[in-house]
Protein backbone atom coordinates (compact mmCIF):
# COMPACT_ATOMS: atom_id res chain seq x y z
CA UNK A 1 0.00 0.00 0.00
CA UNK A 2 1.05 3.48 -0.37
CA UNK A 3 2.50 4.66 2.19
CA UNK A 4 4.40 8.44 3.20
CA UNK A 5 7.70 8.53 5.05
CA UNK A 6 8.08 11.51 7.64
CA UNK A 7 11.81 12.42 6.84
CA UNK A 8 12.77 14.59 3.67
CA UNK A 9 15.28 11.80 3.18
CA UNK A 10 12.99 9.07 3.46
CA UNK A 11 10.50 10.91 1.52
CA UNK A 12 12.36 9.11 -0.98
CA UNK A 13 10.80 6.17 -0.07
CA UNK A 14 7.27 6.76 0.27
CA UNK A 15 5.32 5.13 -2.35
CA UNK A 16 5.46 1.23 -1.87
CA UNK A 17 5.12 -0.52 1.68
CA UNK A 18 7.54 -3.42 -0.36
CA UNK A 19 9.90 -1.38 -1.00
CA UNK A 20 13.43 -1.50 1.79
CA UNK A 21 16.20 1.51 1.50
CA UNK A 22 18.56 -0.82 -1.15
CA UNK A 23 15.72 -0.77 -3.70
CA UNK A 24 15.85 3.18 -4.70
CA UNK A 25 15.82 4.44 -7.94
CA UNK A 26 18.47 6.73 -8.96
CA UNK A 27 19.77 9.35 -11.36
CA UNK A 28 23.55 8.04 -12.54
CA UNK A 29 25.55 11.05 -13.70
CA UNK A 30 22.29 13.26 -13.96
CA UNK A 31 20.42 10.68 -16.43
CA UNK A 32 17.79 7.95 -15.73
CA UNK A 33 17.00 5.85 -19.02
CA UNK A 34 13.50 3.64 -18.95
CA UNK A 35 12.64 0.83 -21.31
CA UNK A 36 9.09 1.06 -22.23
CA UNK A 37 8.13 -2.53 -23.27
CA UNK A 38 4.48 -3.68 -24.49
CA UNK A 39 2.07 -5.85 -25.36
CA UNK A 40 3.98 -9.28 -24.93
CA UNK A 41 0.91 -11.52 -25.60
CA UNK A 42 2.62 -14.39 -24.38
CA UNK A 43 0.97 -17.55 -25.25
CA UNK A 44 2.57 -20.29 -22.91
CA UNK A 45 1.85 -23.27 -25.10
CA UNK A 46 3.59 -21.67 -27.95
CA UNK A 47 6.95 -21.91 -26.72
CA UNK A 48 8.44 -20.72 -29.86
CA UNK A 49 6.74 -17.57 -29.48
CA UNK A 50 7.65 -17.19 -26.03
CA UNK A 51 11.59 -17.72 -27.45
CA UNK A 52 11.26 -15.24 -29.60
CA UNK A 53 10.05 -12.08 -27.44
CA UNK A 54 12.34 -13.20 -25.05
CA UNK A 55 15.39 -12.76 -26.84
CA UNK A 56 13.81 -9.51 -28.48
CA UNK A 57 13.63 -8.38 -24.58
CA UNK A 58 17.61 -9.78 -23.84
CA UNK A 59 18.86 -7.77 -26.91
CA UNK A 60 16.46 -4.37 -26.26
CA UNK A 61 17.83 -4.50 -22.51
CA UNK A 62 21.41 -5.75 -23.38
CA UNK A 63 22.08 -2.33 -26.30
CA UNK A 64 19.88 0.24 -23.96
CA UNK A 65 20.90 -0.44 -20.61
CA UNK A 66 18.30 0.76 -19.09
CA UNK A 67 17.60 1.51 -15.13
CA UNK A 68 14.06 0.66 -15.22
CA UNK A 69 11.98 -1.47 -17.59
CA UNK A 70 7.94 -0.71 -17.55
CA UNK A 71 6.02 -3.13 -19.15
CA UNK A 72 2.55 -1.40 -20.22
CA UNK A 73 -0.19 -4.17 -19.99
CA UNK A 74 -1.16 -7.54 -21.61
CA UNK A 75 1.81 -9.81 -21.26
CA UNK A 76 0.30 -12.87 -20.84
CA UNK A 77 -2.54 -13.29 -22.79
CA UNK A 78 -3.57 -17.16 -23.48
CA UNK A 79 -3.28 -20.12 -20.97
CA UNK A 80 -2.31 -21.35 -18.80
CA UNK A 81 -1.44 -17.99 -17.81
CA UNK A 82 0.66 -18.94 -14.79
CA UNK A 83 3.09 -20.49 -16.38
CA UNK A 84 3.12 -17.24 -18.95
CA UNK A 85 3.53 -15.01 -15.53
CA UNK A 86 6.41 -17.43 -13.59
CA UNK A 87 8.08 -16.85 -17.09
CA UNK A 88 7.96 -13.34 -17.23
CA UNK A 89 9.21 -13.15 -13.42
CA UNK A 90 12.09 -15.62 -14.17
CA UNK A 91 12.99 -13.27 -16.87
CA UNK A 92 13.53 -10.30 -15.25
CA UNK A 93 15.07 -12.25 -12.33
CA UNK A 94 17.48 -13.85 -15.17
CA UNK A 95 18.17 -9.95 -16.57
CA UNK A 96 18.42 -8.25 -13.00
CA UNK A 97 17.32 -5.09 -13.90
CA UNK A 98 14.10 -3.29 -11.40
CA UNK A 99 10.96 -3.42 -13.72
CA UNK A 100 7.79 -3.01 -12.92
CA UNK A 101 3.91 -3.68 -14.51
CA UNK A 102 0.79 -1.86 -15.82
CA UNK A 103 -2.33 -4.35 -16.51
CA UNK A 104 -3.58 -4.27 -19.82
CA UNK A 105 -7.19 -5.20 -20.61
CA UNK A 106 -6.71 -8.56 -21.48
CA UNK A 107 -4.53 -9.78 -18.62
CA UNK A 108 -7.33 -10.19 -15.94
CA UNK A 109 -9.16 -12.71 -18.63
CA UNK A 110 -6.57 -15.28 -17.83
CA UNK A 111 -5.70 -14.48 -13.97
CA UNK A 112 -6.70 -12.58 -11.50
CA UNK A 113 -4.66 -9.21 -10.74
CA UNK A 114 -4.28 -9.68 -7.19
CA UNK A 115 -2.84 -13.09 -8.83
CA UNK A 116 -0.76 -11.45 -11.03
CA UNK A 117 1.14 -9.37 -8.57
CA UNK A 118 1.60 -11.82 -6.11
CA UNK A 119 3.86 -13.10 -8.63
CA UNK A 120 5.31 -10.38 -9.68
CA UNK A 121 6.48 -8.93 -5.91
CA UNK A 122 8.28 -12.19 -5.29
CA UNK A 123 10.78 -10.89 -7.54
CA UNK A 124 13.71 -9.25 -6.01
CA UNK A 125 13.52 -6.94 -8.77
CA UNK A 126 9.90 -5.77 -9.06
CA UNK A 127 8.81 -2.32 -8.08
CA UNK A 128 5.11 -2.04 -7.00
CA UNK A 129 2.85 -3.72 -5.33
CA UNK A 130 -1.25 -4.04 -5.71
CA UNK A 131 -1.50 0.08 -4.93
CA UNK A 132 -4.04 1.39 -2.28
CA UNK A 133 -7.01 -0.58 -0.92
CA UNK A 134 -10.46 0.31 -2.67
CA UNK A 135 -8.65 2.47 -5.58
CA UNK A 136 -10.21 1.11 -8.86
CA UNK A 137 -7.95 -1.45 -10.60
CA UNK A 138 -4.40 -2.73 -9.33
CA UNK A 139 -0.55 -1.50 -9.55
CA UNK A 140 -1.65 2.05 -9.05
CA UNK A 141 1.84 3.44 -7.83
CA UNK A 142 4.00 6.44 -7.86
CA UNK A 143 8.01 5.84 -7.02
CA UNK A 144 10.37 8.87 -7.13
CA UNK A 145 13.68 8.82 -8.86
CA UNK A 146 16.42 10.38 -6.61
CA UNK A 147 18.62 12.97 -7.16
CA UNK A 148 21.98 13.50 -6.16
CA UNK A 149 20.91 15.52 -3.00
CA UNK A 150 18.94 12.12 -2.07
CA UNK A 151 15.79 13.93 -2.46
CA UNK A 152 13.26 12.69 -5.43
CA UNK A 153 14.20 14.41 -8.76
CA UNK A 154 11.57 13.03 -10.46
CA UNK A 155 8.63 10.46 -10.79
CA UNK A 156 6.92 7.57 -12.78
CA UNK A 157 3.30 6.96 -12.01
CA UNK A 158 1.96 3.35 -13.23
CA UNK A 159 -1.88 4.12 -13.43
CA UNK A 160 -4.60 1.17 -14.23
CA UNK A 161 -6.26 1.97 -17.34
CA UNK A 162 -8.78 -0.98 -16.28
CA UNK A 163 -10.43 -3.44 -19.21
CA UNK A 164 -13.88 -3.44 -19.94
CA UNK A 165 -16.94 -0.86 -18.60
CA UNK A 166 -19.57 -2.22 -16.45
CA UNK A 167 -22.28 -2.43 -17.28
CA UNK A 168 -20.52 -3.90 -20.93
CA UNK A 169 -20.52 -2.51 -23.81
CA UNK A 170 -20.06 -3.78 -27.03
CA UNK A 171 -16.71 -2.70 -28.84
CA UNK A 172 -15.75 -0.24 -25.47
CA UNK A 173 -12.80 -0.31 -23.85
CA UNK A 174 -12.68 1.23 -20.14
CA UNK A 175 -10.80 3.88 -19.05
CA UNK A 176 -8.52 5.72 -15.91
CA UNK A 177 -11.95 6.32 -13.38
CA UNK A 178 -12.25 9.67 -11.25
CA UNK A 179 -11.37 7.80 -8.17
CA UNK A 180 -8.03 6.90 -9.65
CA UNK A 181 -8.04 10.41 -11.20
CA UNK A 182 -8.15 11.50 -7.47
CA UNK A 183 -5.41 9.47 -6.04
CA UNK A 184 -2.98 10.97 -8.79
CA UNK A 185 -4.13 14.25 -8.21
CA UNK A 186 -3.33 13.95 -4.03
CA UNK A 187 0.00 12.26 -4.88
CA UNK A 188 0.79 15.09 -7.36
CA UNK A 189 0.15 17.52 -4.85
CA UNK A 190 1.82 15.80 -1.73
CA UNK A 191 5.04 15.93 -3.81
CA UNK A 192 4.65 19.21 -4.95
CA UNK A 193 4.07 20.79 -2.08
CA UNK A 194 7.20 18.84 -0.26
CA UNK A 195 9.78 20.06 -3.40
CA UNK A 196 8.38 23.44 -2.07
CA UNK A 197 5.39 24.35 -4.31
CA UNK A 198 7.12 23.27 -7.37
CA UNK A 199 6.16 19.86 -9.21
CA UNK A 200 8.69 17.44 -9.58
CA UNK A 201 9.42 16.44 -14.00
CA UNK A 202 7.10 12.96 -14.14
CA UNK A 203 6.59 10.42 -16.55
CA UNK A 204 3.42 8.30 -16.28
CA UNK A 205 2.26 4.89 -17.89
CA UNK A 206 -0.94 2.55 -18.25
CA UNK A 207 -2.05 0.88 -21.38
CA UNK A 208 -5.10 2.06 -23.09
CA UNK A 209 -4.48 5.29 -24.67
CA UNK A 210 -6.28 8.67 -23.85
CA UNK A 211 -8.97 9.77 -25.62
CA UNK A 212 -6.63 12.85 -26.87
CA UNK A 213 -4.17 10.45 -28.50
CA UNK A 214 -6.54 10.93 -31.74
CA UNK A 215 -6.29 14.74 -31.65
CA UNK A 216 -2.31 14.75 -32.18
CA UNK A 217 -2.62 12.68 -35.21
CA UNK A 218 -1.98 14.81 -37.75
CA UNK A 219 -0.46 17.19 -36.34
CA UNK A 220 3.05 17.95 -38.22
CA UNK A 221 5.46 17.73 -34.76
CA UNK A 222 4.21 13.94 -34.03
CA UNK A 223 6.48 11.51 -35.56
CA UNK A 224 6.13 7.78 -35.34
CA UNK A 225 3.46 5.21 -37.08
CA UNK A 226 -0.20 6.01 -37.25
CA UNK A 227 -1.25 2.68 -39.03
CA UNK A 228 -4.68 2.46 -36.91
CA UNK A 229 -6.91 4.32 -35.10
CA UNK A 230 -6.72 4.94 -31.37
CA UNK A 231 -7.77 2.37 -29.04
CA UNK A 232 -9.33 5.23 -26.63
CA UNK A 233 -12.43 4.29 -24.36
CA UNK A 234 -15.68 5.36 -26.32
CA UNK A 235 -16.88 7.80 -23.45
CA UNK A 236 -16.75 11.17 -23.18
CA UNK A 237 -13.75 12.71 -22.01
CA UNK A 238 -12.66 11.02 -18.20
CA UNK A 239 -10.62 13.97 -17.20
CA UNK A 240 -7.56 12.60 -17.15
CA UNK A 241 -5.52 15.13 -19.28
CA UNK A 242 -6.96 18.01 -17.56
CA UNK A 243 -6.00 16.78 -14.28
CA UNK A 244 -2.43 16.11 -15.83
CA UNK A 245 -2.36 20.04 -16.99
CA UNK A 246 -3.36 21.53 -14.10
CA UNK A 247 -1.34 19.23 -11.56
CA UNK A 248 1.83 20.41 -13.52
CA UNK A 249 4.12 17.66 -13.15
CA UNK A 250 3.60 14.82 -15.37
CA UNK A 251 5.64 15.64 -18.82
CA UNK A 252 4.11 12.71 -21.53
CA UNK A 253 2.01 9.95 -21.04
CA UNK A 254 3.03 6.02 -22.54
CA UNK A 255 1.11 3.59 -23.47
CA UNK A 256 0.38 0.64 -25.55
CA UNK A 257 -3.05 -1.21 -26.59
CA UNK A 258 -2.80 -0.53 -30.14
CA UNK A 259 -0.13 -2.54 -31.57
CA UNK A 260 -0.06 -0.40 -35.17
CA UNK A 261 0.62 2.62 -33.57
CA UNK A 262 3.94 3.91 -31.99
CA UNK A 263 4.08 7.52 -32.59
CA UNK A 264 4.46 10.66 -30.17
CA UNK A 265 3.24 13.95 -30.49
CA UNK A 266 2.20 16.89 -28.04
CA UNK A 267 -1.37 17.62 -26.71
CA UNK A 268 -1.63 20.52 -24.41
CA UNK A 269 2.18 20.40 -23.49
CA UNK A 270 2.21 16.96 -22.51
CA UNK A 271 3.52 14.03 -24.96
CA UNK A 272 1.30 11.60 -25.74
CA UNK A 273 3.30 8.44 -27.05
CA UNK A 274 2.76 5.10 -27.76
CA UNK A 275 5.18 1.88 -27.04
CA UNK A 276 6.41 -0.13 -29.86
CA UNK A 277 4.49 -4.14 -29.53
CA UNK A 278 7.40 -6.31 -28.08
CA UNK A 279 5.76 -9.83 -28.39
CA UNK A 280 6.14 -11.75 -31.28
CA UNK A 281 2.99 -13.25 -31.15
CA UNK A 282 0.84 -9.74 -31.19
CA UNK A 283 -0.77 -9.02 -33.80
CA UNK A 284 0.64 -6.39 -36.23
CA UNK A 285 3.65 -5.81 -39.00
CA UNK A 286 6.33 -3.47 -37.08
CA UNK A 287 9.17 -4.90 -35.93
CA UNK A 288 8.93 -6.28 -32.53
CA UNK A 289 10.86 -3.43 -30.07
CA UNK A 290 10.33 -1.33 -27.10
CA UNK A 291 10.63 2.47 -26.49
CA UNK A 292 13.51 4.34 -24.84
CA UNK A 293 12.62 7.63 -22.67
CA UNK A 294 15.96 9.13 -21.13
CA UNK A 295 15.19 11.54 -18.48
CA UNK A 296 17.49 14.82 -17.05
CA UNK A 297 18.05 15.64 -13.58
CA UNK A 298 17.19 18.68 -12.37
CA UNK A 299 14.80 19.33 -16.03
CA UNK A 300 11.44 19.26 -17.23
CA UNK A 301 12.61 17.63 -20.45
CA UNK A 302 13.37 14.05 -21.78
CA UNK A 303 14.17 12.34 -24.70
CA UNK A 304 12.57 9.24 -26.81
CA UNK A 305 12.50 6.87 -29.23
CA UNK A 306 11.66 3.95 -30.69
CA UNK A 307 13.97 1.22 -30.33
CA UNK A 308 14.31 -2.28 -32.32
CA UNK A 309 17.16 -4.68 -32.21
CA UNK A 310 20.02 -3.91 -34.68
CA UNK A 311 17.76 -1.10 -36.00
CA UNK A 312 17.99 3.13 -35.52
CA UNK A 313 14.97 5.63 -35.01
CA UNK A 314 14.21 9.10 -34.57
CA UNK A 315 14.62 10.72 -30.79
CA UNK A 316 11.86 12.81 -29.91
CA UNK A 317 12.96 16.22 -27.78
CA UNK A 318 10.97 17.18 -25.15
CA UNK A 319 9.29 19.85 -24.21
CA UNK A 320 10.55 21.11 -28.09
CA UNK A 321 8.69 18.81 -30.23
CA UNK A 322 11.73 19.00 -32.36
CA UNK A 323 12.99 15.51 -33.39
CA UNK A 324 16.93 14.36 -34.57
CA UNK A 325 15.23 13.62 -38.24
CA UNK A 326 14.44 17.24 -38.78
CA UNK A 327 18.36 18.20 -37.45
CA UNK A 328 19.82 15.65 -39.90
CA UNK A 329 18.17 16.47 -42.80
CA UNK A 330 16.86 20.35 -42.89
CA UNK A 331 18.90 22.80 -44.91
CA UNK A 332 20.59 24.99 -42.30
CA UNK A 333 20.59 28.79 -42.52
CA UNK A 334 24.28 30.20 -42.40
CA UNK A 335 24.91 32.91 -40.11
CA UNK A 336 24.88 36.50 -41.24
CA UNK A 337 28.56 38.25 -42.12
CA UNK A 338 27.59 41.87 -40.50
CA UNK A 339 28.01 44.13 -37.06
CA UNK A 340 25.32 44.82 -34.58
CA UNK A 341 24.98 48.09 -32.31
CA UNK A 342 24.34 46.96 -29.49
CA UNK A 343 21.14 45.16 -27.80
CA UNK A 344 17.92 46.48 -29.22
CA UNK A 345 15.35 46.05 -31.55
CA UNK A 346 14.20 48.82 -34.69
CA UNK A 347 10.50 49.84 -35.30
CA UNK A 348 8.66 51.30 -38.23
CA UNK A 349 4.84 52.39 -36.32
CA UNK A 350 2.17 52.58 -38.72
CA UNK A 351 -1.66 53.66 -38.97
CA UNK A 352 -4.26 52.90 -41.31
CA UNK A 353 -6.89 49.78 -41.82
CA UNK A 354 -4.85 46.75 -42.18
CA UNK A 355 -6.67 43.63 -42.92
CA UNK A 356 -3.16 41.53 -43.64
CA UNK A 357 0.68 41.73 -43.02
CA UNK A 358 1.28 42.53 -46.15
CA UNK A 359 -0.65 45.92 -46.40
CA UNK A 360 1.09 47.11 -43.33
CA UNK A 361 3.53 48.84 -45.86
CA UNK A 362 0.96 50.40 -47.72
CA UNK A 363 0.22 52.64 -44.41
CA UNK A 364 1.55 55.79 -42.72
CA UNK A 365 4.70 55.85 -40.99
CA UNK A 366 4.23 57.64 -37.98
CA UNK A 367 7.54 57.16 -36.10
CA UNK A 368 10.09 55.25 -35.71
CA UNK A 369 12.68 54.42 -33.26
CA UNK A 370 14.39 51.56 -31.09
CA UNK A 371 13.74 49.76 -28.41
CA UNK A 372 14.86 47.12 -25.83
CA UNK A 373 12.74 44.46 -26.24
CA UNK A 374 9.50 43.35 -28.98
CA UNK A 375 7.15 45.82 -27.78
CA UNK A 376 3.98 46.90 -29.31
CA UNK A 377 3.41 49.58 -26.14
CA UNK A 378 4.53 51.99 -28.77
CA UNK A 379 1.02 52.41 -30.25
CA UNK A 380 -0.93 55.46 -29.79
CA UNK A 381 -3.92 54.26 -30.34
CA UNK A 382 -5.59 50.88 -29.77
CA UNK A 383 -6.96 49.99 -32.98
CA UNK A 384 -5.84 50.27 -36.52
CA UNK A 385 -2.35 50.06 -36.52
CA UNK A 386 1.11 47.99 -37.56
CA UNK A 387 4.72 47.58 -36.29
CA UNK A 388 7.53 46.56 -38.01
CA UNK A 389 10.29 45.05 -35.83
CA UNK A 390 13.96 44.20 -37.05
CA UNK A 391 16.54 42.77 -35.02
CA UNK A 392 19.79 41.05 -35.13
CA UNK A 393 19.07 37.17 -33.47
CA UNK A 394 22.09 36.24 -31.44
CA UNK A 395 21.91 31.89 -32.18
CA UNK A 396 23.79 30.37 -29.63
CA UNK A 397 24.40 26.77 -31.37
CA UNK A 398 23.78 25.07 -34.40
CA UNK A 399 20.21 23.44 -34.43
CA UNK A 400 17.04 23.61 -35.22
CA UNK A 401 14.78 26.21 -33.64
CA UNK A 402 11.43 26.80 -33.45
CA UNK A 403 9.62 30.00 -33.36
CA UNK A 404 6.31 31.17 -31.95
CA UNK A 405 3.99 33.97 -32.18
CA UNK A 406 0.91 34.79 -30.06
CA UNK A 407 -0.48 37.48 -31.37
CA UNK A 408 -4.32 39.38 -31.76
CA UNK A 409 -4.57 40.39 -34.52
CA UNK A 410 -2.00 39.20 -37.47
CA UNK A 411 1.53 38.58 -37.43
CA UNK A 412 4.71 37.08 -39.22
CA UNK A 413 8.34 36.11 -38.59
CA UNK A 414 10.77 35.99 -40.75
CA UNK A 415 14.04 34.67 -39.73
CA UNK A 416 16.76 35.59 -43.03
CA UNK A 417 14.13 36.39 -45.18
CA UNK A 418 12.23 33.08 -44.89
CA UNK A 419 8.92 33.22 -43.08
CA UNK A 420 9.39 31.09 -40.47
CA UNK A 421 5.54 31.54 -38.47
CA UNK A 422 2.24 32.71 -40.28
CA UNK A 423 -0.37 33.75 -37.91
CA UNK A 424 -1.60 36.42 -40.05
CA UNK A 425 -5.16 37.85 -40.68
CA UNK A 426 -8.03 39.09 -38.46
CA UNK A 427 -8.23 37.25 -35.15
CA UNK A 428 -8.44 36.89 -31.11
CA UNK A 429 -5.31 35.83 -29.41
CA UNK A 430 -4.21 33.13 -31.56
CA UNK A 431 -0.99 30.93 -31.46
CA UNK A 432 1.15 29.90 -34.27
CA UNK A 433 4.76 28.01 -34.68
CA UNK A 434 6.84 27.25 -37.09
CA UNK A 435 10.90 25.81 -37.34
CA UNK A 436 14.12 26.80 -38.92
CA UNK A 437 17.60 25.47 -38.88
CA UNK A 438 20.20 27.90 -38.02
CA UNK A 439 24.09 27.87 -37.78
CA UNK A 440 25.38 29.48 -34.44
CA UNK A 441 25.90 33.71 -34.94
CA UNK A 442 23.72 36.24 -35.99
CA UNK A 443 20.73 35.93 -38.17
CA UNK A 444 18.14 38.49 -39.53
CA UNK A 445 14.59 38.93 -37.70
CA UNK A 446 11.75 40.50 -38.98
CA UNK A 447 8.76 40.65 -37.57
CA UNK A 448 5.30 41.96 -38.84
CA UNK A 449 2.26 42.66 -36.40
CA UNK A 450 -0.85 44.19 -36.87
CA UNK A 451 -3.92 45.46 -34.89
CA UNK A 452 -7.22 46.01 -36.80
CA UNK A 453 -10.03 45.58 -33.74
CA UNK A 454 -10.50 44.84 -30.43
CA UNK A 455 -7.74 43.89 -28.08
CA UNK A 456 -3.77 43.63 -29.25
CA UNK A 457 -1.30 41.67 -27.85
CA UNK A 458 2.23 40.20 -29.03
CA UNK A 459 4.55 37.69 -28.45
CA UNK A 460 7.32 36.15 -30.31
CA UNK A 461 9.00 33.25 -28.36
CA UNK A 462 11.79 31.12 -29.58
CA UNK A 463 13.18 27.54 -28.56
CA UNK A 464 15.46 24.24 -29.03
CA UNK A 465 16.25 20.90 -28.01
CA UNK A 466 18.13 22.74 -24.95
CA UNK A 467 16.29 25.89 -24.88
CA UNK A 468 12.78 25.82 -22.96
CA UNK A 469 9.77 27.64 -25.51
CA UNK A 470 9.86 30.85 -24.08
CA UNK A 471 9.76 34.54 -25.36
CA UNK A 472 12.84 35.68 -27.03
CA UNK A 473 14.78 37.23 -24.31
CA UNK A 474 15.99 40.97 -24.82
CA UNK A 475 19.57 39.65 -24.38
CA UNK A 476 19.63 37.53 -27.57
CA UNK A 477 18.18 40.60 -29.64
CA UNK A 478 20.61 43.55 -31.40
CA UNK A 479 19.86 46.49 -33.56
CA UNK A 480 21.10 45.63 -36.83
Amino acid sequence: MFIRLLTVTLLALSTLSSWSVDKVLRFNEGRFRILQLTDLHLDPSNVAGCDSTELTIRNLVNQNRPNLIVVTGDLVTDKPAIDGWQRVVKLFNDLAVPFTVTMGNHDAEYLKKQDIYTMLMSSPFYYGDMGPDGLTGCGNVVFPIIGENNTPAALVYCIDSNDYPTPARPGAYDWIHFDQIQWYRTVSHDYTTANGGQPLPAIAFFHIPLIEYSAIVNDPSTIGSKLEGSGAPGVLNSGMLASLVEMGDVMGTFVGHDHENDYVGMHEGIALGYGRATGTDAYGELPRGGRIIDLREGKRRFDTQIVTPGASHPVYYYPSGLNSLEADTMQYHKAVKTKAKGHGVAYQYHEGLIKKCDQIDTTVIVKKGTLTDIDISVARREDHFGIVFDALLQVPERGVYKFYALSDDGSQVFIDNTLVVDNDGGHSARYREGKIALEAGLHRLHIKYFEDYMGQSLTVGMGSREIPLAPIPSTMLYIP
